[in-house]
């Protein structure tokens, strides 16, 4: 593989203004774009952070630092980095089982995995990752941030210690039903109707943000005249009252043994930012008729997330709903990011101490909202009308991340990913036999459709076979019934290849075992229609020589005249 790093790391950044295309109008665009993008990440980033075990603060660190990173070294115009819903679920596990630093180390090595990833060109396999897949590991993701608010949803107390598990939390939830707080349950309620319904009234500025500033605004004023009390920010991270510290770059401690337990959750954070980064990337190249760099764009969102933890941020990666407002607002390229990073440093600075004042239960809110629109429920119920392979990967990928780990339904998904990938090769190669039948004289199946197109006859002792489609490791059972079907007789088996685009090594294998046993049975093996692919895999091999090269041949003609000649000796 040749590793260039300058074809697979090319950030459009650096290409817009060595091209000189960039322009007073252009800035003014993205810096409309930027601002509002910026006060759209605001709740979110902070939602984000406390949903994923850690302190509002990190999440708004993030989105400012791999906000800032994702889009100066990524490979796409548009996209908008930093803390996404997707990441709340592993982050928590992480946090939970190994603290803030076993968090550091797992993004850093998930940060590294997507750097190789980029380096390697593996940005354009992601894209065939199956469609029932990406919606399982997303509908299930969405289902579990679900019900991880759910607490703060129904004001439950802030002491409640809620178990991690789905069925264990909705457990909980029952037997603590008589300690519903509703006061909280009604501010989460207006502030879910707000986030949903606020789009009607303008587009502009998001419903997340006017909930948030209501439920703030109502959540002061509630306690200071009428001495009703919500549960806060400040009532749960105490510490931020004196106000926020300035991040600083810290160093993790680790060992062998930690390196080795993280290396599973590291896999999933890397596989979670390269799907979510790259399907956010191909929607907004559709939305705007540009085309992204994948290579590059995992290079970029490796840099972010090697750079991020060490000022205490969490995983990132590309935010689809942010990206999309920064295209609805006319953002144009990467500057866009930049200066929605800058808007919230800038918001982190002066206007952070206020957030000791935000209720828990307008965030649980907005992430409802959050999962809603992650649920993709329509598409779930559309893709249960599919074929049942498809509707089995659906759900199997959707109960284990909702039911056992998000972890496991990563590694199982990939897995299933590869497997639906073979069946699918598989369903395109086959072998038939065309024995006791006139064949056409041509390779070329344009030519084999018309009326003149000679035909010839299969003489008596001859068996011709054909494989269609590649020839790989998945057909090796179906190579081993063709040896099987011998005909009493039968002194010459010709294979035609002529629509085998290439052989991998078990193919090579499979036909050299072939060749072997027939010969054994008295029963010459001779190739046709072999592509200059093929011919070039079956002299690396040595097969050539086991099989003669004189019983390899690139059309049937030759094949069969040099199989009548043998059948008469």
């Amino acid at each position: 593989m040749n590793l260039n790093l300058k074809e697979v790391f090319q950030p459009k950044l650096f290409g817009l203004f060595k091209k000189g295309r960039y322009n007073g109008k252009t800035f003014t665009s993205d810096l409309i774009a930027g601002i509002i993008v910026g006060i759209i990440a605001l709740p979110l980033a902070i939602a984000f952070g406390i949903a994923s075990g850690v302190t509002p603060q990190q999440g708004l660190i993030t989105a400012i630092v791999a906000g800032f990173l994702i889009s100066f070294f990524g490979g796409s115009n548009f996209l908008i980095g930093g803390p996404t819903g997707a990441f709340i679920v592993i982050v928590a596990g992480i946090v939970g089982q190994y603290g803030m630093q076993g968090l550091i180390i797992a993004t850093i090595m998930a940060g590294v995995f997507l750097v190789v990833m980029g380096v390697c060109k593996m940005g354009v396999i992601f894209k065939f990752i199956p469609y029932p897949i990406v919606v399982g590991f997303t509908s299930g993701i969405a289902l579990t941030i679900f019900s991880t608010q759910m607490k703060d949803f129904f004001g439950l107390p802030l002491d409640l210690q809620v178990p991690a598990g789905f069925i264990p939390q909705w457990a909980c939830y029952f037997q603590n039903i008589g300690n519903i707080n509703w006061v909280e349950f009604v501010m989460s309620l207006v502030c879910l109707v707000i986030c949903f319904s606020w789009g009607k009234v303008t587009k502009k500025v998001p419903g997340s943000l006017i909930a948030l500033i209501v439920g703030t605004a109502a959540s002061v004023l509630l306690s200071k005249f009428a001495g009703i009390e919500f549960a806060t920010i400040g009532s749960k991270f105490p510490e931020l009252a004196n106000g926020l510290p300035m991040p600083k770059p810290v160093a993790p401690e680790f060992d062998y043994e930690t390196l080795k337990g993280l290396v599973s959750p590291a896999f999933t954070i890397a596989i979670l930012c390269a799907i979510e980064s790259l399907l956010a990337a191909m929607v907004a190249d559709g939305a705007t008729g540009k085309h992204h760099n994948a290579n590059t764009e995992l290079i970029g969102q490796g840099i972010a997330n090697i750079v991020t933890p060490l000022f205490g941020g969490i995983p990132a990666t590309g935010a689809l709903a942010r990206t999309m407002a920064s295209i609805n607002n006319g953002g144009k390229t990467p500057v866009t990011g930049i200066i929605h990073a800058v808007v919230l440093l800038l918001i982190y600075l002066f206007l952070m101490p206020y957030a000791v004042y935000i209720p828990l239960s307008c965030l649980a809110a907005i992430l409802v909202q959050v999962a809603y629109n992650m649920s993709e429920w329509r598409t779930f119920k559309y893709l249960l009308r599919g074929d049942r392979s498809d509707v089995a990967v659906l759900l199997i990928t959707f109960f284990l991340t909702v039911i056992v780990d998000l972890t496991v339904a990563i590694e199982v998904g990939v897995v299933l990913a590869i497997v639906l990938f073979v069946r699918r090769v598989m369903q395109t190669s086959e072998i038939s036999a065309l024995e006791g039948h006139r064949i056409a004289a041509t390779e070329d199946d344009e030519a084999a459709s018309m009326e003149n197109t000679d035909r010839l006859d299969i003489p008596e002792g001859v068996e011709v076979y054909e494989i269609n489609g590649p020839f790989f490791f998945g057909l090796a059972s179906r190579f081993e019934e063709l040896e099987q079907m011998k005909k009493p007789g039968t002194k010459v088996r010709i294979i035609r290849m002529r629509k085998v685009p290439f052989v991998d090594s078990t193919g090579i294998n499979n036909l050299r075992n072939l060749c072997e046993r027939t010969r054994k049975r008295g029963v010459t093996v001779i190739l046709s229609g072999v592509t200059e692919k093929v011919q070039a895999s079956l002299v690396k091999f040595g097969v050539d020589k086991e099989i003669g090269a004189e019983n390899i041949f690139p059309h049937i003609v030759p094949a069969l005249a040099k199989a009548t000649e043998l059948v008469r000796k």
